[in-house]
């Protein structure tokens, strides 16, 4: 029974036309917009960093220019400690998009908030001096790809200090006769 219903349904959707298919295949393409400058560094309290190859990417079908998939914002973030006596747990980072007037420009509704998590097993983590590289792809407004719509990219960045400390301990130990 549930054959015959697929079948019915895949005729109603599909068609019973025998000849060849009358729709081409439209062609995608990656529609880039250069961002400058391409790479900034960066410093929040004790974590420094640097956010390099600053790109954002929609995808266009060719010819109509009709937008596939939003605009993303793709590039790497490297962070580093520079305490020397706290460790860092990142917890997680959040990326605004502010226009000339400093408002923060919103997504279209049906797109996710552009947050950073920091998820793999010891990335979430900087001792003192260590660093972490990481890339992100994260969306990207529309309304910011209008010219001079956006001044700044923010990035809010949360962590958890907590106090290092490396400590010797020494102990006394004799070796008795090897037998």
């Amino acid at each position: 029974m549930a054959t015959v219903v697929v079948a019915a349904v895949a005729m109603m959707t599909l068609g019973c036309a025998q000849g060849p298919s009358a729709t081409a295949a439209a062609v995608v393409e990656d529609k880039t917009y250069p961002v400058t400058p391409a790479s900034v560094t960066v410093k929040a309290g004790i974590v420094t960093g640097e956010v390099t190859e600053l790109k954002v990417t929609e995808r266009v079908e060719k010819g109509s220019d009709r937008v596939v998939a939003p605009a993303k914002l793709t590039r790497t973030l490297k962070l580093k400690n520079t305490s020397a006596n706290q460790t860092v747990r990142l917890v997680a980072g959040k990326i605004l998009y502010i226009d000339a007037q400093g408002q923060p420009i919103k997504l279209e509704e049906s797109r996710t908030e552009p947050v950073v998590k920091f998820a793999t097993y010891g990335s979430e983590r900087l001792d003192p001096g260590q660093d972490a590289t990481q890339s992100l792809d994260v969306e990207f407004p529309a309304e910011a790809l209008k010219a001079k719509k956006l001044k700044e990219i923010r990035l809010e960045l949360a962590y958890i200090p907590s106090p290092y400390r490396e400590e010797s301990i020494n102990f006394t130990v004799s070796i008795g006769a090897g037998k």
